[in-house]
């Protein structure tokens, strides 16, 4: 449109600047020739189109969708085309809702969908549903809407309380990707933000959850101690074994050879004054001092 507009207002510029021309009104023409050249510029401006960073652009000429998907940067269209800009980066939508637990129960949830468009569908998109708002509001928000709550429904509300929230997280996201409307949309993650248990039940799963703890805790304890009894009772028999060997391998014969050896190395000391050979009760020699 403003192609169009800068063409009409170049154009009559042009007539201004004749007229002015014939009846010799220098001011006029020049002031009209000025218009002319500001009208022109406008007018090539509008060939040139520059999508952002993390966008992509789908050209609409007159009804007619283009199937090439303009990438960020400078990119050369038809001026008289119309360029809706997509944006293809990550998006959160965060939705608070009402949902049933296996049980019946009501929970409330406050749970995100992590998204972003494929940039090579956003042409699919726009033919069929509209701009990224439509497309957001009429196909996404509602499909994750629905999943949320047909996921819910297997699982118990203690559950949505404990570590089994990631299981329902990655159910989630398991849904929404077989979902063949939202084809053209990348799932990235569904974070739970908060849970709301309906009132007495968040106590009482805190409470069976404490004891399990505590339990658990028993048991590692029980666990160690048994482990502590299992070595010092091993190290025992280890030293019995270890004093049966020795008390096995010391003989008659090699406390004498021992006794002999002593002797050997008292007579031949600086220090020893009397050495005596002779035979006591057991068979060794007597060493006497004659201090």
């Amino acid at each position: 449109m403003l192609f169009i507009i800068a063409i009409v207002a170049a154009i009559i510029a042009f007539v201004v600047y004749l007229n002015a021309k014939k009846r010799f009104s220098k001011s006029e023409s020049t002031f009209a020739l000025a218009g002319m050249s500001v009208a022109i510029v406008i007018a090539l401006l509008q060939v040139w189109t520059v999508i952002p960073a993390g966008h992509a652009g789908v050209i609409d000429f007159l009804g007619y969708v283009s199937d090439n998907t303009l990438k960020p940067g400078v990119n050369i269209v038809n001026p008289l085309a119309n360029v809706i800009k997509f944006d293809t980066r990550k998006q959160e939508l965060r939705e608070s809702m009402t949902v049933p637990s296996k049980e019946g129960l009501s929970v409330e949830l406050e749970i995100s969908l992590i998204f972003k468009l494929s940039m090579d569908k956003v042409n699919e998109i726009y033919k069929t549903v509209g701009d990224f708002e439509e497309y957001q509001q009429k196909l996404v928000l509602p499909n994750f809407r629905s999943v949320v709550r047909g996921v819910t429904t297997r699982f118990e509300a203690k559950s949505l309380y404990t570590a089994d929230r990631e299981k329902l997280e990655a159910e989630i996201r398991e849904n929404l990707s077989l979902i063949r409307e939202m084809s053209e949309v990348v799932i990235l993650s569904t974070p739970l933000r908060q849970i709301v248990l309906p009132p007495g039940l968040t106590a009482s799963i805190e409470e069976k959850l404490k004891a399990e703890q505590e339990s658990q805790r028993m048991e590692f304890v029980l666990t160690r101690e048994k482990q502590e009894a299992d070595r010092k009772r091993i190290e025992a028999q280890g030293i019995a074994d270890f004093q049966d060997i020795v008390s096995k391998g010391i003989s008659e014969q090699l406390l004498k050879w021992k006794g002999i050896e002593a002797t050997e190395k008292l007579a031949s000391s600086n220090n020893a004054k009397i050495v005596v050979i002779g035979s006591g009760k057991d068979g060794l020699p007597l060493i006497l001092n004659g201090q």
